[in-house]
């Protein structure tokens, strides 16, 4: 559960940067999106190292979900009756870890029919990815999604990174408010660049 979790939070991190391109214009970001494709080259053929990255993703995707499935079940498990007496100390990050986790799963699948194949995205143009990115976020329905999830993504890390530091032997009494403090900052960061361009695309400064 943790080493697949830090594997999607690399990538979330590198995502977010590759976002932030779009406010240099449309040039660079069509520009970064066509590296991504050739990346690697010559020593790989066009698209191997995406591909490779792909599926790297996709097996920290699926791990990532069986292992939230068994725990789920060993903790059922443990405790198969409810406590009496319910008390709320876990935040609220903690209390909707599962259902973070489902929206993010769902997100993932409108994210790729939107931007990758440009199923779902009406007004795509194959090979102009900024153009895309703008159509996208012109729709409100777009906008919805994407920053639904994203908020979802700021809570899944905020409390993701914090537990995976816990499981891997990083955190003790001296580094939990450090740990905590990281953990709070990385969410906040991820959720603010993300947010930031469907932002830009409605008011103007993307477009």
């Amino acid at each position: 559960m943790a080493v697949s979790g830090l594997i999607m939070l690399m990538y979330l991190v590198a995502h977010m940067l590759g976002n932030l391109k779009i406010f240099f214009g449309s040039g660079e970001f069509n520009t970064y999106a066509h590296w991504l494709r050739t990346m690697g080259e010559p020593l790989l053929h066009y698209e191997w190292a995406l591909w490779g990255v792909r599926v790297v993703l996709l097996a920290a995707v699926v791990l990532h979900g069986v292992a939230a499935y068994q725990l789920s079940r060993r903790d059922i498990r443990a405790r198969p009756s409810k406590y009496v007496h319910k008390r709320r100390r876990a935040s609220y990050a903690t209390r909707t870890m599962r259902w973070g986790g489902i929206i993010l799963a769902l997100f993932i699948v409108w994210h790729l029919l939107d931007l990758t194949t440009l199923t779902v995205n009406e007004n795509a143009q194959p090979g102009r990815p900024y153009e895309n990115v703008v159509a996208t976020f012109s729709t409100w329905y777009g906008n919805v999604i994407y920053l639904v999830a994203m908020l979802a993504v700021g809570l899944h890390v905020r409390h993701g990174f914090w537990s995976a530091a816990q499981t891997l032997g990083m955190g003790n009494a001296r580094r939990d408010r450090i740990l905590k403090t990281l953990a709070n900052g990385l969410a906040l960061v991820l959720t603010a660049g993300f947010v930031s361009v469907p932002v830009a695309v409605m008011t103007g400064v993307v477009g």
